[in-house]
């Protein structure tokens, strides 16, 4: 699964069957995970195109994902939208779930915007709370830059050090202190999953310093720096996983309360766009 990272070739390999959103030239790339699915019914759309029409895009075998790249404008910004993404659960490689970041960064990308649905192990957060992604802890065991590194894509050793870029998450927590909407920040552990943790695990997370646990977003996000993009996370607190009063996990429940989530996640998102420089 590890594999070589991703290469130019590939990248040119997506972008000609992308012709029409390279002339569009989007400033904003957004992956719509969990939490963010109706933003698409909230973009102006130009066009729309199936993963299976752009070479080397996998599909989303995750449930209501459409496996589809939208483009078109949102709060006045021209965007490319990813109506579903690719997981390491899925058995994609790290290539395979990143592409789509590079081949953003080609048509002209600047900003993304990443969100997820993830278990909330800090005591302070309430099922259906939203988080501000601040930084991350990547324990996926796998990184989408091993192998040779393309200069034409990015440097060799990214710094990580601001890997959510800190003005978009000052927009973002405005937003959320203006329309009244509780907001988190906190830092988001990745793991490959698809089961979820163990009570010991969970308090493993927690000792590191981890407020949420997910498996998507860190190499998307790796990515992105990787690519000079800046990006703005925000997760949708599903589950509490407090180790001493885990109860069995009910996904109808979880699903609900994503959706429930949703239109607060959207309407910051739609509020950042509009207020970022």
């Amino acid at each position: 699964m590890r594999g070589a990272m991703i290469s130019y070739e590939n990248v040119e390999k997506a972008l000609a069957s992308l012709a029409e959103v390279k002339a569009f030239a989007p400033e904003v790339g957004i992956v719509l995970g969990t939490g963010l699915g109706g933003l698409a019914q909230r973009i102006e759309t130009e066009g729309s195109l199936s993963y299976d029409d752009v070479d080397g895009f996998p599909r989303s075998t995750v449930e209501g994902h459409a496996s589809r790249l939208s483009w078109g404008t949102l709060s006045g910004r021209r965007v490319v939208a990813m109506e579903g993404r690719f997981h390491a659960y899925e058995g994609y490689s790290m290539e395979q779930i990143t592409l789509p970041i590079w081949v953003m960064k080609a048509l002209g990308v600047e900003t993304l915007v990443v969100s997820n649905a993830a278990g909330g192990m800090n005591p302070l957060y309430r099922s259906g709370d939203l988080v501000i992604i601040e930084d991350h802890i990547n324990l996926m065991g796998l990184n989408p830059l091993i192998g040779s590194n393309d200069d034409r894509l990015g440097p060799r050793f990214p710094d990580m050090i601001e890997p959510y870029n800190q003005e978009l998450q000052e927009l973002a927590e405005a937003a959320a202190l203006k329309r009244g909407v509780k907001a988190h920040r906190g830092v988001y552990v990745a793991v490959t999953g698809p089961n979820l943790e163990t009570r010991a695990e969970y308090r493993f997370l927690r000792t590191i310093g981890a407020d949420l646990v997910g498996m998507s977003t860190v190499p998307e996000v790796i990515a992105a720096v990787h690519a000079g993009i800046r990006v703005l996370g925000i997760s949708c607190v599903t589950d509490l996983c407090l180790p001493d009063a885990l109860e069995p996990v009910d996904i109808d429940h979880i699903i609900a309360t994503a959706n429930a989530a949703e239109p607060r996640m959207c309407d910051l998102v739609c509020d950042v766009l509009q207020a970022m420089s």
